[in-house]
């Protein structure tokens, strides 16, 4: 399945059908009067979350959604039928933006919430409706109002409380293969994960946690070099991120230096991500041959206040605490005045 997350659409509302202009000629009704009906409303375009999408890619080809006309209104004071609505399904967590203003219109955090994203024109009036005690005959009659049109960008964040961010093969879709039922693919080559991926993962019978796979990011990705930065807008929804650097002799890395490197990435796509809550995720230590990369990681990550996390998702070697640790964090309440200024700076960005 491709995954797309960003759709540019056209959507035009109805135009109102036309008032019609008649009179009533009947036998044996000498001056029958005005009977032209008024048009029929035009369609409106309606945008609702839809738990069964979870990509934005049924808007790929079809970019252009126009509701239906009404009708004309007809003789013998006919009024024309109202034109059909649309309604384009989106997936939960996608955020509705004006394409030409930049403005955020919605943003779907719950299914099946619905707006009305452009509104149908009204029928025109007949001129049965101008009749009066004075003007007996008007041959006066409206033209439909043109129905609205929109130019829009949507956005799809996937809703996850967890994101994993870090240099390509540091190991995140391992870690979320173990932590959860995801199965996304794993090979020792960069850029294996092109897309994100969602695990659910059980703490036990009650409790449990999504977790956003991130693909990764390197020096000079907000540039747009290697997969760019097209898919951190996923970890702005997060309430915590796991930043995993690869501990092992074989990476040829210094973990610090990876560290700020991706650390940099971050705060060039959207420096607020900084308040968020982060833990330093050390990898791969059943590879971990030399002891002063572990010394220097843990020198570092105390200097900055930093919680260091030492795991190996091949032997399971520090993953239970992994999983209990985050699940103590998330059920923290929420730092409100944080949240307030991320949700803000999510709205502008």
């Amino acid at each position: 399945m491709i995954f797309l997350d960003e759709a540019k659409v056209f959507v035009k509302a109805g135009d109102g059908g036309n008032g019609c202009m008649a009179f009533r000629r009947e036998k044996y009704v000498p001056r029958g009067g005005p009977s032209g009906g008024d048009g029929g409303r035009g369609g409106d375009v309606f945008i609702e979350s839809s738990e069964r999408h979870n990509t934005l890619i049924h808007f790929r080809y079809n970019r252009e959604f126009r509701a239906q006309r009404g009708r004309h209104g007809e003789g013998s004071n006919c009024h024309g039928a109202d034109g059909q609505d649309v309604v384009l399904k989106v997936p939960v967590g996608t955020v509705v933006l004006d394409d030409l203003s930049g403005d955020v219109l919605h943003d779907f955090t719950e299914p099946n919430e619905r707006i009305r994203i452009a509104s149908g024109g009204r029928g025109g009036f007949g001129n049965a409706h101008f009749a009066t005690s004075t003007n007996r005959a008007p041959r006066r009659h409206e033209a439909g109002y043109t129905g609205e049109e929109r130019h829009l960008r949507l956005e799809l964040k996937l809703l996850a409380d967890v994101g994993l961010v870090g240099f390509p093969n540091v190991g995140k879709s391992t870690l979320i293969s173990r932590i959860s039922a995801a199965r996304p693919k794993i090979a020792d080559y960069p850029f294996t994960t092109l897309i994100p991926n969602l695990g659910v993962v059980s703490v036990d019978e009650e409790r449990s946690f999504v977790v956003a796979d991130i693909p990764g990011l390197i020096a000079g990705a907000h540039l747009g070099q290697g997969l760019g930065v097209q898919f951190l807008r996923h970890v702005e929804r997060t309430r915590l991120l796991l930043h995993l650097v690869d501990v092992s002799t074989t990476s040829g890395r210094d973990p610090i230096q990876d560290l700020e490197v991706v650390t940099g990435e971050l705060q060039a796509f959207n420096p607020e991500l900084e308040i968020k809550v982060k833990f330093i995720v050390a990898t791969k230590m059943d590879m971990a041959t030399d002891p002063s990369r572990i010394t220097a990681l843990e020198s570092y990550c105390r200097k900055e206040r930093l919680k260091l996390l030492k795991i190996s998702a091949v032997t399971g070697l520090g993953i239970p605490q992994l999983v209990y640790a985050v699940d103590e964090e998330l059920r923290k309440p929420p730092d409100t005045e944080a949240e307030v200024v991320a949700s803000d700076i999510e709205k502008s960005h």
